[in-house]
């Protein structure tokens, strides 16, 4: 095996060890456990002797799994529930319902009908487990009376096309939904509620990560207004209307600190960018490389960014800073692209490609979404290095137009791993030898 394949095949595999460790299956093993009644989640217990039933409601990419994963330590404790997937598991008591990501779908629509149907019928008596993944947000879609599934659709793909942050696009998102934002808490009172949320967000904020349906809320109808005018987003008359009556005062924010909602309700985060990140490192150790985390929370454009890790690798090799080959260097977040073309690709696309028309010898560079979908695609990202790129003139005119994939795809540079169950995440890998 040459160096350069070497160089490359350790990039993936570091990914696939990150994948790995996030993956429910893990994840709940090492935080979820059962002796008798009492059941152990994370730091916390509950006695679970304490309920007439426990139920797992919930959605997200890795919904399905995480409840697949719940039956084997609960077995016949658990009563049943329903979760929201695009990615289903098979399951014995939990009801798997459909949904799409990253644009929602009228499946969706009913099958989150389905699942507040479900919460209404939780009592003081019952415990939630209340699952909480990345991609809730477009799996679970509840438009408020006044909009309809079309609104939702057109705001979320100009959402997704502004370059607006996913802090951003949840304020927007979170004041059109009758769950987001705190509602699915209310409509689930008195019921007891654990929140098992594995995050997406840069810096875990539980009000974003799945648009924060069971926890308090900050943003304001003022604050998703401004995100439609700072990126120029437009939207549908009826969500715009319907968002200028709430800064107006006309319609109640979504429920905050303090709100009587919450006083039964908390919250535990059980897996990170960072558990995908910290796995991807020992594995760089144990091949020999030395690894460094960059950060977890790295964002902006993603061809911007991109070039920064470049920079990085190119320290490492002329002066041996921050740390001297064989290195790897990692990071994690979650990039964007301010679409300006009409071609195929996502963030971490763009990222490969964009550092594949920059790396020079002696690196490798892999990017990968860990939900296995890269932005609209069906691959999670790509491994590119210095001989990536034969055309570069026609690299840099597909980076222009938002064209990765193609690229990257007739470079046999793609990274497809389908539906990985998990979503923590994208992640980043540097091999410097």
């Amino acid at each position: 095996m040459s160096d350069a394949d070497e160089r490359r095949r350790l990039a993936r595999e570091c990914a696939e060890a990150g994948i790995e460790a996030a993956h429910p299956a893990s994840v709940i093993r090492e935080t979820v456990t059962r002796d008798g009644d009492e059941l152990r989640i994370a730091e916390a217990t509950f006695d679970l002797s304490d309920y007439d039933d426990v139920v797992v409601l919930g959605g997200g990419n890795a919904a399905s799994q995480v409840a697949a994963a719940l039956e084997a330590v609960l077995g016949d404790a658990l009563a049943g529930g329903i979760v929201v997937t695009d990615d289903p598991a098979e399951t014995e008591r939990v009801t798997v319902l459909p949904g799409d990501h990253p644009v929602p779908s009228e499946r969706g629509v009913d099958s989150t009908r389905a699942l507040l149907d479900a919460a209404d019928d939780a009592d003081a008596d019952t415990l939630v487990l209340a699952v909480i993944t990345g991609g809730a947000s477009a799996l679970l879609p509840a438009p408020v009376p006044a909009l309809a599934l079309d609104d939702l659709r057109a705001t979320t793909d100009a959402l997704l096309a502004s370059g607006a942050t996913i802090h951003e696009m949840n304020a927007v998102r979170k004041h059109c939904s009758a769950l987001k934002g705190g509602r699915l808490a209310a409509r689930l009172a008195p019921a007891r509620v654990a929140t098992l949320a594995f995050s997406d967000v840069v810096g875990d904020d539980l009000s974003v990560i799945g648009s924060g349906p069971t926890v308090p809320d900050a943003s304001t109808y003022a604050d998703a207004l401004a995100v439609l005018d700072d990126y120029d987003v437009r939207v549908p008359d009826a969500v715009r209307t319907r968002l200028d009556a709430g800064a107006a005062g006309e319609r109640d924010e979504t429920p905050n600190t303090g709100d009587p909602t919450f006083e039964r309700v908390s919250t535990h985060v059980l897996a990170t960018n960072r558990t995908a990140v910290d796995a991807a490192a020992e594995r760089a150790r144990d091949a020999g490389y030395e690894p460094l985390v960059l950060s977890t929370r790295v964002r902006g454009e993603a061809r911007e960014a991109a070039k920064t890790h470049v920079a990085v690798a190119e320290e490492a090799l002329a002066t041996g800073d921050p740390l001297a080959p064989p290195c790897v260097v990692l990071s994690g977040g979650e990039c964007t692209v301010t679409v300006r073309g009409d071609g195929e690709g996502g963030p971490n696309l763009e990222f490969a490609l964009s550092a594949a028309l920059e790396l020079g010898p002696e690196t490798a560079l892999c990017a990968v979404d860990t939900d296995g979908i890269d932005g609209a695609t069906d691959v999670a990202g790509a491994v590119v290095d210095a001989e990536t790129l034969p055309d570069r003139r026609a690299a840099r005119r597909a980076l222009r137009e938002n064209d990765a994939l193609p690229v990257l795809d007739d470079a046999d540079a793609l990274v497809e791993t389908g539906a990985t169950g998990t979503n923590v995440n994208d992640l980043r890998i540097v091999v410097v030898r």
